[in-house]
């Protein structure tokens, strides 16, 4: 199902004995545009401390009562790796982050999360750097010892920035759209209204990115104003459905990300 990033904003996550506090960002990568992290503010119980939790974890959403639910228990996220998510968060932490949870590295393969599509640990021998054989070892090894490698991005962060199209300006980033099975982020919402007189908001796919200055918050695809402003225009009330992504692609001339 597709959601907007910011519809996960305030829901409650909820431990196996407890509640652990409320979502209040999300951190993506810019290499495989896919959520590796909730951004969870604690509240009273653990000093209004805020932690990472990753998808690994997650067992189900529940809209109802928006809640997550996790596999994790309160005691396991107190004693967890401190990580100031005010700050870069480079693969080092992320690594030390892993190995405390026993969790899989994502960075460690070529599919959206490590070996597979899905966050699932499908066992706990395949879990953990403690268990990567191999090359992969020595590969975790490589990418935790350097303390620059810095790949993921604050949601509320980018927000904002500018989309700049091959021949003018074209909007703003409003929001995003992810995949709640595989966590990958597929849209940018940009609001155009800004930058002609009854604008609207559209949808750019993040396959469609040709690149991003993070330094001038500016996000360069290869498209026209014309293109743009012609396009399918995004209802935020109205579900995402495979037709309408099918009439968004098609109005680009882009190929369908599923096939």
């Amino acid at each position: 199902m597709l959601r907007k990033v910011t519809d996960l904003y305030g829901y409650t996550l909820q431990a196996t004995d407890g509640e652990l506090g409320k979502v209040k960002d999300v951190f993506f990568d810019d290499e495989k545009w896919t959520i590796r992290y909730l951004v969870v503010e604690t509240g009273s119980w653990l000093n209004s401390r805020q932690v990472l939790i990753s998808p690994y974890s997650i067992a189900g959403i529940d809209e109802v009562d928006e809640a997550i639910s996790v596999r994790l228990t309160q005691e396991q996220v107190k004693n967890s790796p401190d990580i100031d998510t005010h700050q870069p968060v480079s693969r080092q932490m992320e690594g030390d982050f892993s190995r405390y949870y026993g969790l899989g590295n994502y960075w460690l393969g070529p599919e959206l999360w490590g070996a597979g599509t899905y966050p699932i640990i499908r066992s706990p021998d395949e879990a953990g750097a403690g268990h990567v054989p191999g090359r992969a070892e020595e590969l975790l090894q490589q990418t935790s010892a350097n303390p620059e490698d810095f790949h993921l991005r604050s949601a509320d962060n980018v927000k904002g920035h500018h989309i700049q199209g091959t021949d003018d300006e074209i909007g703003h980033v409003e929001d995003f759209v992810f995949d709640d099975e595989t966590w990958a982020l597929r849209y940018f919402i940009v609001d155009t209204r800004n930058w002609w007189p009854g604008g609207r908001k559209v949808l750019l796919a993040t396959h469609w990115i040709d690149r991003i200055d993070w330094a001038g918050s500016l996000v360069h695809v290869n498209l026209t104003h014309e293109q743009i402003q012609n396009s399918p225009e995004y209802d935020p009330d109205q579900p995402l459905s495979r037709d309408i992504e099918a009439r968004l692609h098609a109005h680009y001339g882009m190929r369908n990300y599923w096939e």
